[in-house]
């Protein structure tokens, strides 16, 4: 387990592509436990260890998951989410290059609960939630294509369904649309970094998750500039 950040009140991991962060039908151990039993050791504390999810990401998806060590700061951190004051930026490789290098993608996306899918539409549907993100092109290599997100809402599968609604499914994503999966069975998106101001000290706070190790695509990636 890599942790990008620990102080009284958070910590941060760098999540690989087999974590799940909370529990689910799998019955596998969940990341949040993982923590738990990690802090429970490192601290000798006595009883439950308090751990509060802050947010979450796909199982497929690796990089910067982050959560609250007392209740005081995940209420606080709960609120900074809400009101997006927390700047999420990700990396995302694809073989089909947008159309522009650059842009802001609006779309309102229905979830399909049953599937675990999403539906990104161009227009208001009922029931449907407004997506936005914004992308910029940042590199390419062996044909493929590094895309740099920035998320401004928090929809179920959002980059995923957004990005392969403009014909750029990522790498490895079956379920969106990408041809073939990956060798280690995650998809090519990572949450790169999260930039706040820290809740409790109130000093910019920036956690940036190194690349997939496990992953030769991503490795012709390690120079690139933020």
């Amino acid at each position: 387990m890599e942790i990008l950040y620990e102080d009284n009140h958070l910590i941060a991991i760098n999540k690989t592509n087999s974590d799940l962060v909370q529990s689910d039908s799998t019955g596998d151990e969940p990341l949040v436990d993982k923590v738990k039993v990690y802090i429970k050791e490192k601290y000798n504390k006595p009883g439950d260890v308090f751990l509060g999810i802050v947010h979450r990401l796909d199982r497929p998806v690796t990089g910067v998951v982050l959560f609250a060590r007392t209740s005081k700061t995940l209420v606080r951190m709960n609120k900074m989410f809400q009101d997006k004051e927390v700047k999420k930026t990700y990396w995302a490789i694809v073989k089909q290059l947008p159309a522009d290098d650059e842009a802001v993608l609006r779309h309102f996306l229905l979830k399909d609960s049953a599937k675990n899918k999403s539906h990104a539409h161009n227009s208001m549907r009922k029931g449907a939630k407004e997506a936005v993100l914004s992308y910029r092109l940042i590199s390419s290599a062996a044909r493929y294509y590094l895309l740099e997100v920035d998320l401004q809402t928090g929809r179920h599968h959002q980059i995923r369904c957004q990005l392969a609604k403009i014909g750029s499914p990522i790498r490895g994503d079956l379920k969106y649309g990408f041809a073939r999966s990956n060798p280690n069975g995650g998809i090519s998106l990572h949450a790169r970094k999260l930039e706040f101001i820290h809740p409790v000290r109130q000093e910019p706070i920036v956690i940036t998750a190194p690349l997939p190790k496990d992953d030769n695509l991503w490795k012709e990636f390690e120079n690139v500039k933020d």
